[in-house]
């Protein structure tokens, strides 16, 4: 209820609205139109009546419709919000590209997955992100045949032994797609990085054996230092993102931990701390 003070000017005969009291900032914007329609069955008008002007007061409902929020739209590759923990944003894409005479080379990184536990709304790390590089071989100057590409997905302890890899230092992986199913061993990946031999930069070497398509074939990019350093600096800043960590330090809150710490005060942690 708004309590509303009207009186017809003097002079004009126009019509002022006075408010004793403070209106919110989204009532304060609200013509007095809307508030005051002029309609046959509610005629609002001023007289005038000799030099004096004569005080109206009454009472009037304020209504207005509360605006409605937009409606968040998702892909089908996207998954809601209340579906994820950490309340993650729309999925964005991104990577890093090297280009070369001979290949070129894409590294993305790809989100964790986090699954559901029972019905109390917390949520677990089901399976680690990863850095997925893709290989495609030149069929031209500055042309690549993505359609003929190959890809290695490197997990978190892999991109680890990259991260540490000095000027003079290699390492090798080895993965099978199809481990533990019945066409295990027909498809080998290997990945090499490698020193070049001049101290410039690293080699990074894929072949693949798919004994299913009968294909053999070997894609190797040389990275330079500085492209090596950006590499290495992407890694470093995705991995805690990669574990998740970030969603758990989203919902950490003060309260939470004096609850926790209320409800067990000889937590395993004190134990630690205080041998």
């Amino acid at each position: 209820m708004v309590n509303l003070s009207l009186y017809a000017a003097p002079a004009g005969g126009g019509l002022s609205v006075r408010n004793p009291q403070k209106l919110s900032s989204y009532n304060s914007a609200i013509n007095t139109s809307i508030l005051f329609p002029r309609t046959k069955n509610a005629p609002l008008f001023a007289t005038r009546r000799g030099n004096h002007s004569k005080s109206i007061s009454f009472n009037v409902k304020s209504q207005y419709l509360k605006p409605q929020e937009p409606q968040q739209k998702f892909s089908t590759y996207d998954t809601p919000l209340s579906s994820q923990p950490g309340q993650l944003p729309p999925r964005v894409y991104v990577g890093y590209s090297v280009y070369k005479g001979k290949a070129a080379l894409t590294a993305e990184p790809r989100p964790p997955e986090f699954s559901p536990l029972g019905q109390s709304g917390a949520f677990k790390l089901s399976k680690e992100g990863f850095v997925l590089l893709q290989f495609a071989p030149a069929t031209g100057v500055r042309q690549y045949d993505w359609g003929r590409k190959q890809v290695f997905s490197l997990s978190v302890t892999e991109i680890g032994n990259i991260i540490s890899l000095g000027a003079r230092d290699s390492c090798e992986f080895f993965h099978d797609p199809n481990k533990g199913r019945s066409d295990e061993g027909k498809v080998r990946k290997v990945l090499k990085v490698e020193p070049l031999p001049d101290g410039s930069g690293h080699f990074f070497n894929l072949s693949v054996q798919n004994k299913l398509a009968n294909l053999d074939e070997s894609i190797y990019i040389p990275i330079t230092k500085a492209e090596f350093a950006v590499l290495v600096s992407s890694f470093n800043f995705i991995i805690p993102y990669l574990l998740g960590w970030h969603t758990f330090a989203n919902t950490m809150k003060p309260e939470d931990a004096n609850r926790v710490n209320s409800a067990n005060p000889r937590s395993s942690v004190d134990f630690e701390w205080n041998r």
